[in-house]
C-alpha cells in the first residue's frame, strides 16, 4: 500500500473520493495491468490519486478481477462487476454511476468525485489537487478537466467520409471562409482522459451535460496541461509511457 505523505491536513469540508476505473477487454488484452517499468499500469495512476492531499477514500470499479485485485494491493477498495459487463464499447458513464450507487447504499455520498483512468500514466498529484482546489472555491463548476491545445487536428482542419467515399467537412460552414492556417483559428482543446473531477450532483440529471461526455455538465472549466499526456491503447504507448515516467521521475 501507498504510504501517505507526512504532515498532510486532509479537508473534511467536503467529501472528496477518488473512483479508479478500469475495463477487463479491450483492443489490448489486460492493459490496464501490464508491466510498465515493472509495475501495473494502473499503478501509476492509483498512486497520483493516493498521495493527494485532498482525498479521503479510494474506490476501483471494474469487471476484471485482475484490475481489482491490482488496484486493492495499493490501497483502492474493490467495487465488483460481473465479468464482461463493461464492454469496450461501454459508456464510462454507467460506471461512475454505478459506483455512485453502491457508495449510497454504504451511506457514502461523496460531492466530489476524482475519476482517475486506470490506462494513463501521465498524471500527477499536483494536478489532482489544483483541480479539486478549484471546483471547490467556484461552486457553480459541474467539472473540472485536465486538456491539450492542440491546432494541428483543430474540429474545422478534420474530414469525415460520406456514402459514396468522397472527403467533406463534418461541419457545415454555411458559406463561412474558414483559413487553411491554424494559427488563424479559433484554439481548440483536447481532453487528456488521465483524470475528470467531477460534482456528484451533476449526476441527479445528466441531460443538460454537453456531449458526449454529458455527465460532466455544462460548467467545465479546463486545466491546461503543457506536456505530453496520453493513454494506452496498443503496446506502443507501454513503451511511450515508460519514456513519460523515466523523465518525470515517476517509477519509484
Amino acid at each position: 500500500m501507498f504510504m501517505r505523505r507526512a504532515n498532510l491536513k486532509v479537508n473534511h469540508n467536503k467529501k472528496v473520493f477518488a473512483l479508479l476505473t478500469g475495463r477487463g477487454g479491450s483492443t489490448l488484452r489486460d492493459k490496464n495491468v501490464l508491466p510498465v517499468l515493472g509495475k501495473p499500469l494502473l499503478y501509476y495512476p492509483a498512486k497520483a490519486a493516493y498521495e493527494s492531499k485532498i482525498i479521503s477514500e479510494h474506490y476501483v470499479i471494474s469487471d476484471s478481477i485482475k484490475i481489482l485485485n491490482s488496484a486493492k494491493a495499493v490501497g483502492f477498495f474493490p467495487i465488483e462487476k460481473p465479468e464482461g459487463f463493461y464492454k469496450a464499447t461501454g459508456q464510462h458513464e454507467k460506471m461512475i454511476r454505478d459506483a455512485l450507487i453502491y457508495l449510497k447504499k454504504l451511506k457514502k455520498e461523496p460531492e466530489i468525485l476524482v475519476v482517475v483512468l486506470a490506462n494513463s500514466v501521465t498524471i500527477k498529484t499536483k494536478w489532482i489537487d489544483e483541480c479539486i482546489k478549484a471546483i471547490m472555491e467556484d461552486l457553480s463548476l459541474t467539472a473540472m478537466v485536465p486538456v491539450y491545445q492542440d491546432s494541428d487536428h483543430h474540429p474545422f482542419r478534420v474530414k469525415k467520409m460520406n456514402k459514396k467515399g468522397f472527403l467533406e467537412p463534418f461541419f457545415d460552414f454555411k458559406g463561412k471562409k474558414i483559413s487553411t492556417n491554424r494559427q488563424d483559428l479559433e484554439p481548440s482543446y483536447f481532453l487528456c482522459h488521465n483524470f475528470w473531477v467531477l460534482r456528484t450532483s451533476n449526476f441527479i440529471d445528466t441531460s443538460a451535460g454537453q456531449q458526449p461526455w454529458k455527465f460532466m455538465g455544462n460548467k467545465i472549466k479546463p486545466y491546461i496541461v503543457r506536456e505530453e499526456t496520453l493513454d494506452v491503447h496498443e503496446m506502443e504507448d507501454i513503451y511511450r509511457s515508460e519514456k513519460w515516467l523515466k523523465k518525470n521521475k515517476k517509477h519509484g
